[in-house]
């Protein structure tokens, strides 16, 4: 089995599994990594962006270096690539844990138990639940669900047809770190900048990859194609600007306005402003659209490594049937039409 048939079996498994088993309560690689970086972020902390690039190079390229010498640890052993890439896809991926979550507010909305939707609330993301009704809260795990599905899901899928399990990794690990520091409190507004700005960079290839295969999948294409192509680039962030404004068209709402945080107000453009407001049930149909993106984004990516692997093997090939002709006739001549001459 050559390693890129190995890469996408484990990748498909490790897929599957966190469909069927989510994200555990304790001792998730992914939380491991977070504490990890939050102690080498105590000991290089300073208010200056060269320390928190610093403390960006040492917590990615840790990881990184952790899983490429798994990686070469196992190349020969198709089984054991299989395993690896199966572990981490698995431990890269939050589509399930994304699901479950934001059913959960959805379900509580449903109920009309506003009180317990705003307890759920900050598991998907760091806005003021307080400060939301019941339809700002819909909105707001719509607009997580969306941008998830790029960050958690798509992004390290795409990184891992790229670069195999130190591309997942390394996605995760930038996201990861991205969430951790890379807001604009006044702690992190110039350590963070390292981490969001790479975090942009390694997000754009998933956030469009989101972006085109929420037109295709979703239920309105035109919709979304239309407000896709006029409301993205009004959102501050060049990731979830084009994620978002696919899933409001796709699913025929308004997202985007005012947003409360801890402390402060944001007032963000509005994409799909021709829409209806989010409503509870719109929950569960950006979920269910947010899966049908994921599992597209996996044969995507594995098709795309695919291709590039059996192009790699072919032009292997060729250079070894090369080769091979020269030692058999190590007298030919390269040059056309030479040695034609009498004898």
């Amino acid at each position: 089995m050559r390693t890129d048939h190995a890469f996408a079996c484990g990748a498909a498994l490790g897929f599957a599994g966190d469909l069927v088993a989510g994200d555990p309560r304790r001792g998730h690689p992914v939380a491991a990594f977070g504490r990890a970086a939050a102690a080498v972020e105590r000991r290089l902390w300073r208010d200056h962006r060269g320390s928190g690039a610093l403390h960006t190079a040492l917590c990615v390229g840790g990881a990184v270096a952790v899983a490429a010498g798994l990686t070469r640890a196992v190349r020969h052993s198709p089984a054991a690539v299989v395993s690896l890439t199966a572990a981490a896809t698995w431990a890269v991926l939050g589509g399930a844990s994304l699901g479950r979550e934001a059913r959960a507010v959805g379900s509580a909305l449903s109920a009309g138990d506003v009180e317990v939707a705003r307890e759920r609330l900050p598991h998907l993301c760091g806005r003021d639940p307080y400060a939301l009704d019941e339809q700002q809260i819909a909105r707001a795990v719509v607009e997580s669900v969306a941008e998830n599905t790029s960050d958690a899901v798509v992004g390290a899928l795409v990184w891992g047809g790229v670069a195999g399990v130190p591309g997942l990794v390394g996605f995760r690990a930038v996201n990861t770190l991205d969430a951790m520091v890379g807001h604009r409190s006044p702690r992190h507004l110039r350590f963070g900048w390292a981490a969001a700005r790479l975090d942009d960079v390694l997000g754009f290839p998933g956030s469009r990859l989101t972006a085109a295969l929420t037109v295709l999948a979703g239920p309105d294409p035109r919709g979304s194609w239309r407000v896709l192509r006029r409301d993205a680039r009004k959102h501050p962030s060049p990731n979830a600007g084009p994620v978002e404004s696919a899933f409001a068209g796709a699913l025929g709402v308004r997202l985007g306005g005012t947003l409360a945080y801890a402390g402060r107000t944001e007032h963000r453009p509005v994409l799909g402003a021709e829409n209806r407001p989010v409503a509870s049930a719109d929950i569960d149909r950006a979920v269910r659209l947010s899966q049908r993106v994921g599992a597209a984004a996996l044969g995507v990516c594995l098709a795309g490594r695919l291709l590039c692997g059996a192009l790699s093997a072919r032009r292997a090939r060729r250079t070894a049937w090369g080769g091979a002709a020269a030692v058999r006739d190590p007298g030919a001549r390269l040059v056309p039409g030479a040695g034609k001459g009498k004898r």
